[in-house]
């Protein structure tokens, strides 16, 4: 079955270039970011881990683990850090999943089931469909799931604003518009009726339709 939004991300134990972890203990009760690599020493992945690097503390900052994964042994992520360091400024400063077995991949539907056989005899093109990011919460559940093409670098500055759209959503009943940024109006939430939202914003609201109810973000620290 596909994996969906709201569905518990799956769980493993898998080798890092941390050590060894069992996925949602090591999340605890953080939000997280899993995000995959079709192959070592591959030229867009390597400026992709080295900017998630030089942007981790905003991920901290967020309470926010990230996490990557690539299709090759530990050991290879090991040298594949030197490359990244030297070209990007900055290595990976985050645990790498080395998945040799497919086992995540398989577990996340990135690979058909049926995959086996060694790693190092398949290339970027075989594992072209392991290019994704998921943003999981604290709750263990799908967030978010972006899938990206081969050629095409991930924007993860959208994936920290997503966030950010997130962790406002879960904690108050609204919703982001087009293209939102932290600080701007936002939308009461739809389940939000009008006499819920007169007690909830007793100043009232902007609404250029009945539907559309448009106030200022509420303080992310209430």
């Amino acid at each position: 079955m596909t994996l969906k939004l709201g569905d518990t991300a799956p769980d493993f134990e898998a080798q890092t270039t941390q050590g060894t972890i069992r996925f949602h203990d090591w999340l605890g009760g953080s939000w997280g970011v899993l995000f995959s690599h079709p192959k070592d020493f591959t030229p867009v992945c390597t400026t992709e881990l080295g900017y998630m690097a030089r942007i981790k503390p905003e991920f901290d900052r967020r309470d926010v683990k990230i996490i990557g994964l690539s299709v090759d042994p530990v050991g290879d992520h090991s040298r594949w850090a030197d490359d990244i360091r030297e070209t990007q400024g900055t290595a990976p400063n985050y645990p790498i999943i080395g998945d040799a077995d497919f086992k995540v991949s398989k577990l996340y539907d990135m690979l058909p089931a049926s995959t086996s056989g060694d790693p190092s005899k398949r290339t970027p093109a075989d594992n072209q469909t392991v290019r994704n990011v998921f943003v999981i919460g604290p709750d263990k559940k799908l967030k978010l799931i972006l899938v990206y093409p081969m050629t095409t670098g991930r924007n993860f500055d959208e994936v920290v604003r997503v966030i950010d759209s997130l962790q406002l959503t879960a904690k108050h009943r609204v919703a982001t518009p087009a293209n939102w940024k932290p600080g701007e109006d936002v939308i009461i939430a739809g389940s939000v009726s009008d006499e819920e939202a007169k007690k909830i914003y007793p100043k009232g609201w902007k609404a250029p339709r009945p539907y559309l109810r448009i106030v200022p973000q509420p303080d992310v620290t209430d």
